[in-house]
């Protein structure tokens, strides 16, 4: 697997650090799932923080600290009061990040393009979904209302900013307009946290607009 397009060394330290929202972090490990060499850079950004934290001086807890842990132990719902979680995800070839997420049917979007919502604790506004592609379908050029961060796990598509096949990952935000195009060989599934929705561009986006549902 040949991976040329990254996270930047930023969004790699906010990850590292626990920094970036649930929806922003799960395209981030699935890229590093794929990646070697964002693995060691995150890697390394942990083992500075690290360092970091042990030449801070000692504090000490507050004397009723253990005493008010220990009364919270056991105030929270019995097994049969909790809220049923949805299933996992069913078997199939994902990456590893995604297993712990359950997830929607595939739903027809478009011609060649179907979706598929990924159970994730988002901030309003934000979402998170798999989008599945067939060969040779050229998404409607369109801009974002915010952030959008993709990662691909199969096939590729391609754009006005490169190609990006198995592992690569695609940031884009309100500046960025592009008209993907999905190589011939294999359908392209892509993870993607979307922030705002997006706008579609043109006269027939602009008719076509109310009836996008991402």
């Amino acid at each position: 697997m040949s991976i040329t397009h990254h996270p930047g060394d930023e969004t790699l330290a906010l990850f590292a650090s626990g920094r970036l929202d649930e929806a922003r972090s799960l395209v981030v490990a699935t890229h590093l799932s794929l990646c070697p060499a964002c693995r060691r850079t995150v890697r390394a950004f942990e083992d500075v923080g690290g360092a970091m934290l042990d030449t801070l001086p000692p504090e000490t807890p507050a004397a009723d600290a253990l005493t008010k842990v220990l009364a919270r132990i056991g105030t929270g719902d019995s097994v049969e009061q909790r809220k049923e979680l949805p299933s996992p995800v069913p078997a199939e070839p994902l990456p590893a990040p995604l297993g712990a997420y359950a997830m929607g049917p595939w739903r027809w979007i478009g011609r060649g393009i179907e979706f598929r919502a990924v159970d994730v604790a988002t901030d309003p506004g934000m979402r998170v979904f798999m989008l599945r592609a067939q060969p040779g379908t050229r998404l409607p050029r369109h801009r974002h209302k915010g952030d959008e961060w993709t990662c691909v796990f199969e096939g590729a598509f391609r754009h006005n900013l490169g190609r990006f096949g198995p592992g690569d990952f695609d940031e884009a935000d309100e500046a960025v307009e592009h008209h993907p195009t999905v190589e011939e060989g294999v359908p392209c599934i892509c993870l993607v946290a979307l922030e705002g929705g997006i706008a579609l561009q043109g006269w027939l986006g602009r008719l076509l607009q109310p009836f996008v549902r991402i």
